[in-house]
């Protein structure tokens, strides 16, 4: 028996894709040889390495104007009509509207979360995230135009693209939970989140120098320019489900749906239990963990180069590469930790619960103790390797709170994480704006209060998400398991590992 044709006669299997046929036609026409190169790489992997990249993309977009805009309000010499020589901003914002600027992708951005969390269970993941994407770059291409029309326009363009980027998460989660073996869950999770941080690393320097050396409109041309090129990688190479795959082996698609131990079938049709999310602990305990994470991001985000500037003087393009310093950290720290966090529950010394909370929680206490030294630190060297420690760290808390929504309840995964990274989207609004009311001298003492805020967020969160988060599946989440694997492969030459 052919598992590919089994799973094939479904009735309902066409859910999302008319996408399957005409791929199946497409590679029906390529010779065995190619296809049978095709089938040697795991699909799963595949998807994880585009979505790393789609990440990557999504947050160069996201970051830039928090590089550009120090260029954008920094004195420059002018020449007027008369021929008088000035020194002034060519945009002259202050402290309060800046902060307004920085905040405003966020209005649109919590808007998006829990409608994509339900919307990417009905028209795929993967339909939505790369939609997200592209709009967002075409909205990241005309901002130069929109900032030089009207400072509202720019507000306007940035909520836009807030709201098409605020599906990223949650229709990656959906995508997951029809492509993630459990034991597997966090090092693909993470790998793909981990694009955030290495966007974010790398839009930072790049921003910095183009910004002097180019000029500040350039940030948002290149990186949206990028964007819509991934998205043609994208389209073309990933798949809604394992079962649509042209080119998927027989063993790793037996692998996939026996270990998940339902497919996208059995579950389509099942209802959110709203009023049991909204009442589960263990829900709340991913919520808060969420933004608490978000909290020391944001607030780095968006300030940091700032903050380099305000205090030790840097220059733009410094305070660029000195900023993108602790996101590289992170980025490399995300992926060791969703590793070593599958391979502890691999071993079976510690259960799926006692992982999270490690990771989480002893993360968040590191990066409190870093922010609170970060706030007294009287050279540069020791701030950036403060916040470098401190967000860092974060890369460990990504292996607890941020895969939770599969250990609970994998079937809703995505409308948890638009539910949770909804509240978590409340720091990126209120965090520039705070900022910007508390630091209007520039001065150390200033940014003290922004760090110790942080810091005592961090606390709360460790707290909450120790005495009630869970790694197991909820009651309200369960599956009766009906799947049946195939009798024609066996995992002794799975090359892709087994679920035991």
């Amino acid at each position: 028996m052919n598992c590919k044709n089994t799973v094939s006669a479904q009735p309902s299997k066409k859910t999302f894709s008319q996408e399957s046929d005409s791929r199946q036609a497409l590679f029906a026409s390529k010779p065995e040889i190619a296809k049978a190169f095709m089938q040697r790489f795991p699909k799963r992997y595949i998807v994880a390495l585009l979505a790393f990249l789609g990440f990557c993309n999504a947050y160069t977009m996201r970051v830039n104007l928090s590089i550009a805009i120090v260029a954008m309000v920094e004195n420059k010499t002018q020449t007027d009509g008369n021929g008088t020589v000035y020194s002034a901003p060519e945009f002259p914002w202050d402290s309060r509207l800046q902060g307004y600027i920085l905040g405003s992708f966020f209005y649109g951005y919590i808007v998006t979360q829990i409608p994509a969390g339900w919307l990417s269970n009905k028209v795929g993941g993967k339909m939505l995230f790369g939609v997200g994407v592209f709009c967002t770059a075409l909205f990241t291409l005309v901002t130069p135009v929109c900032a030089q029309t009207s400072v509202y326009l720019l507000i306007a363009c940035r909520v836009f693209e807030g709201l098409f980027e605020g599906v990223a998460y949650p229709s990656m989660h959906a995508l997951w939970s029809n492509w993630a073996p459990p034991l597997e869950r966090t090092k693909l999770s993470t790998f793909a989140f981990s694009g955030s941080y290495f966007g974010t690393m790398l839009a930072m320097p790049l921003s910095g120098v183009l910004a002097e050396n180019v000029g500040w409109p350039s940030v948002f041309y290149l990186f949206g320019v990028l964007a819509v090129l991934w998205c043609i990688f994208w389209f073309y190479f990933v798949v809604e489900l394992p079962e649509n795959h042209p080119t998927i082996s027989n063993e790793e698609l037996e692998y996939i749906q026996a270990s998940i131990g339902f497919t996208h079938q059995q579950v389509s049709n099942q209802n959110p239990p709203w009023i049991r999310m909204f009442t589960s602990m263990p829900v709340w305990a991913i919520i808060l963990a969420h933004t608490a994470e978000n909290w020391g991001f944001y607030t780095l985000l968006t300030t940091l180069p700032m903050f380099l500037n305000d205090v030790f003087g840097f220059e733009l393009d410094l305070a660029g590469f000195a900023s993108a310093i602790p996101y590289l950290v992170m980025a490399i720290v995300i992926q060791v930790g969703g590793h070593l966090a599958d391979w502890m529950r691999q071993k079976g010394t510690f259960t799926t619960t006692q992982v999270r909370k490690m990771f989480n929680c002893g993360a968040f206490a590191c990066q409190a103790v870093f922010m609170v030294l970060a706030a007294y630190t009287t050279s540069p060297a020791a701030a950036v390797t403060c916040i470098t420690v401190a967000v860092g760290c974060g890369g460990f808390a990504w292996a607890g709170f941020s895969v939770n929504h599969l250990d609970i309840a994998p079937q809703f995964a995505s409308i948890l994480m638009g539910l949770s990274n909804c509240f978590a989207t409340i720091p990126g609004i209120i965090s520039p704006t705070l900022t910007g009311q508390i630091v209007q001298d520039k001065t150390a003492g200033e940014w003290q209060v922004i760090f110790y805020i942080a810091a005592a967020v961090y606390i709360v969160g460790a707290i909450f998400y120790g005495l009630f988060a869970s790694g197991e599946r909820q009651k309200w989440a369960e599956i009766s398991n009906t799947y049946t694997p195939c009798t024609e492969s066996s995992t002794e030459d799975m090359p892709y590992g087994s679920t035991n």
